[in-house]
């Protein structure tokens, strides 16, 4: 699949023959009542074989080769963001300090550390940085799209999906939350799987808890599957294991009850 990435990120804004085609579609065998039924049941449901034909293989492709990954650690409130350059800079005393400050904050406290590639709200914004990220994030507010989501979830108010790509390396995790947030209109949550060939064994799992404190279900990672869930609900990514051989690739997101931004 690396051999079939663009150049740069703004390469990728053809379609595959360069002549600017669509790049993603749905793919035309799922089923979205019975998709229903099972959100209905749980709350989550979980989409194998989403995008049709190379799609994900192309977008995955894109994320490999881009350059602008930021790594993000928070500390409490507070987000710490490191670029490419800024990670490379730090001593080896430095990366020891930082990695024994986030495994305390993540003994009691909400805390998280992987690299991510955010895509704009804004419509404008996204003309002017037409990557195929970029168009992933357009192809889930395209009307066929909406119409399927909507149906999946029973949210009829979805009008809306942000955007940002993920990538989690070994000792990258998410600990526990529910995304509900005042004002953001949450309908649901949504990761776009990207990760080829991944194990179980070697972590991020979206794992989901239940009030007891046990996980209740959690899904591996599988490439070309999309994991729908509603908001709130607890729910973590487990940590990515030292001898995992690559990274955790996804584009994660809302869908929003609100008007997209011009």
């Amino acid at each position: 699949m690396k051999g079939n990435a663009p150049a740069s990120p703004a390469a990728a804004a053809a379609g595959p023959s360069g002549s600017g085609e669509a790049c993603f579609a749905l793919n035309p065998a799922l089923d979205a009542m019975a998709l229903r039924d099972r959100f209905a049941a749980r709350g989550r449901v979980h989409i194998p074989d989403f995008l049709a034909a190379d799609g994900a293989a192309r977008l995955l492709a894109h994320l490999r080769e881009r350059p602008d990954w930021i790594l993000v650690i928070n500390q409490d409130d507070k987000l710490f963001e490191l670029d490419r350059s800024a990670q490379a800079a730090l001593t080896e005393a430095q990366k020891a300090q930082l990695d024994a400050a986030v495994h305390r904050s993540a003994r009691r406290g909400f805390q998280y550390r992987y690299e991510t590639v955010r895509v704009p709200d804004s419509a404008a914004k996204r003309a002017a940085e037409p990557t195929l990220l970029t168009r992933f994030a357009d192809f889930l507010a395209e009307p066929a799209t909406l119409a399927f989501l909507r149906t999946v979830t029973g949210a009829d108010a979805i009008g809306f999906a942000d955007a940002q790509a993920t990538a989690y390396s070994p000792g990258h995790f998410l600990t526990a939350h529910d995304d509900n947030v005042a004002g953001k209109d949450r309908a649901a949550a949504y990761v776009m799987n990207l990760s080829a060939e991944w194990r179980a064994d070697w972590g991020g799992l979206l794992m989901f808890e239940g009030g007891d404190g046990h996980i209740e279900e959690a899904y591996v990672p599988r490439f070309n599957a999309l994991n729908l869930f509603a908001v709130p609900a607890p729910h973590s990514v487990s940590y990515v294991a030292p001898f995992a051989p690559w990274r955790r690739y996804s584009v994660t997101g809302w869908l929003r009850a609100i008007a997209p931004p011009a």
